[in-house]
């Protein structure tokens, strides 16, 4: 692996951080006593050092030091992802009510030669980018600009891809008193009740409203250390226990990671990162997201306007049941619930446990008098 000369290293990766400055240290022939050789087999074994060492932090990861490492300040933004992964990229600005929200990029561009509808929160890469998103978080002008566009999109039937990486809508006064409750649920309806392909894809932090504004889709996928939950780790530990310190305990309980959510059906893929996280390979992990786009894409061609809608309200609809719901009948186009096998025979157990007792007792009755 080549090392990144990385400028931001987070708590655990301490170790990680000597060695990567014991690596540029050998890689410089300016030593403390001038020009001298450089020790090629030194070099070599100090970055197998490295990626054994990454191997062992990442693979061991716990659920905050999962969080740390979705909110790194290195980590690649939405802003990164769409000049790397479109062409033609076209932005579009302002909700034609109030104005334009600097911290959602939002415009049309080709993917494999065709024209899809990009929207991604941007959090920033410096501190003066930082302010001018606003961290990433949206006021109710991103999320009626992003219904504009959606339903544009929806117009011209043009699938919409969606990137996901924000701690929240913003909490401010402006915000609400221009509705930002509405505004989310706007933006929540109309992903909804789109008939093209919708594709979110969590690249950071996913959290609460802020998020699921964006990701109420056909298909929702994450990176491998992203994190998607209704309140951030210290935000539920200062409600629970009033402690902030207890984050740890509240992010495992939270299931906040991409593999919880992943058994939970919460979402539907996981990306695989870079060894060490998508900041120590951007390019990399940029193809990636590329590839798994273009496969999901895939996914819905030849599909109708109905059966895309269909089959993104019982994506929603069979979260937290066994079977879900399917259509009740050939005709029908509404969706109605599917009972599962296993409960069908635990409630004809519980109606007809009486007469099952008695035929239990009678076959044993019968047993012991023929033996």
């Amino acid at each position: 692996m080549v090392n990144k000369n990385m400028k931001n290293y987070l708590e655990f990766e301490k170790e990680i951080k000597n060695l990567e400055e014991n690596l540029d240290d050998l890689k410089s022939p300016f030593g403390t006593e001038g020009i001298s050789e450089v020790d090629t087999d030194k070099i070599k074994n100090t970055q197998v050092q490295i990626n054994e060492k990454l191997k062992e932090t990442y693979k061991n990861l716990n659920s905050w030091q999962k969080t740390l490492v979705a909110r790194h300040e290195d980590r690649p933004r939405a802003n990164f992802y769409i000049k790397k992964i479109f062409e033609s990229f076209t932005q579009l600005s302002g909700d034609r009510l109030f104005g334009d929200d600097k911290s959602v990029i939002a415009g049309f561009g080709l993917l494999s030669q065709k024209s899809v509808l990009v929207i991604g929160q941007e959090k920033g890469e410096d501190l003066n980018s930082r302010i001018e998103r606003n961290f990433g978080m949206m006021r109710p002008e991103g999320y009626r600009k992003c219904v504009r566009l959606m339903q544009l999109a929806n117009r011209f039937n043009i699938p919409v891809i969606m990137f996901v990486d924000t701690p929240g809508a913003y909490p401010g006064l402006g915000a609400e008193q221009r509705g930002q409750a509405s505004a989310i649920a706007s933006s929540i309806e109309c992903s909804m009740s789109l008939t093209v392909p919708n594709i979110s894809v969590i690249i950071g932090e996913g959290g609460s409203g802020g998020a699921i504004a964006l990701a109420s889709s056909n298909k929702v996928v994450m990176l491998e250390n992203s994190i998607y939950s209704v309140i951030s780790p210290e935000g539920c530990a200062s409600i629970l226990w009033r402690d902030q310190s207890k984050s740890l305990q509240a992010a495992e309980a939270m299931k906040l990671t991409a593999k919880d959510l992943l058994s939970l059906g919460i979402i539907d893929e996981i990306i695989n990162e870079p060894l060490g996280g998508a900041h120590r390979d951007p390019n990399l992990i940029a193809e990636d997201i590329k590839s798994a786009l273009i496969e999901n894409l895939k996914f819905f061609r030849g599909m109708s306007k109905s059966e895309i809608y269909d089959h993104r309200k019982s994506r929603f609809l069979k979260i937290g049941r066994d079977k879900g719901f399917a259509k009740s009948s050939q005709t029908d186009a509404g969706l109605g619930y599917k009972e599962p096998k296993y409960a069908k025979i635990v409630k004809n157990l519980n109606k007809n446990k009486f007469i099952y007792a008695g035929v239990i007792v009678a076959a044993i009755t019968a047993i012991i008098l023929f033996i």
